[in-house]
């Protein structure tokens, strides 16, 4: 699910909260990964955010759709790594176009990536065929 961003904007946290808490019973059984467009945020708002995901039980909170202004930085990443509870996970998506940055990323605490440019390099690199990597 992507976040009502004007919601958080408004500091109407606790219908955040209760909207992500619904989105995670209705999905019972599935993971849940939240996406906050960390580009659209400040840092007040994405501690806050990430506060609230955690607290609704979802799986994942997630730095972006890819379809906005900016993607997964490492700043967000650390951010999200030092404010969340040990059963959120993070997953960073949006931007990452290295294996350099996929290789920060996860050092800093991303659970999973989300690039289809990495795949794309690893196809042409001879790393990975369209079924996964190759021995």
């Amino acid at each position: 699910m992507v976040i009502n961003i004007g919601w958080l904007k408004d500091r109407r946290y606790a219908e955040l909260l209760s909207e992500i808490k619904a989105v995670r019973a209705s999905c019972e059984g599935k993971v849940l990964k939240v996406i906050v467009e960390t580009c659209l945020l400040s840092e007040e708002e994405k501690i806050r955010v990430c506060g609230l995901v955690a607290a609704s039980g979802a799986d994942f909170i997630k730095t972006s759709t890819g379809f906005s202004s900016g993607g997964a930085t490492r700043e967000d990443i650390r951010l999200f790594a030092e404010h969340r509870t040990p059963t959120l996970k993070i997953k960073a998506a949006g931007g990452i176009s290295t294996f350099e940055d996929a290789e920060a990323l996860l050092s800093l605490g991303a659970d999973r990536l989300g690039t289809s440019r990495l795949v794309k390099l690893a196809m042409k690199a001879g790393i990975a065929g369209p079924g996964g990597p190759r021995k």
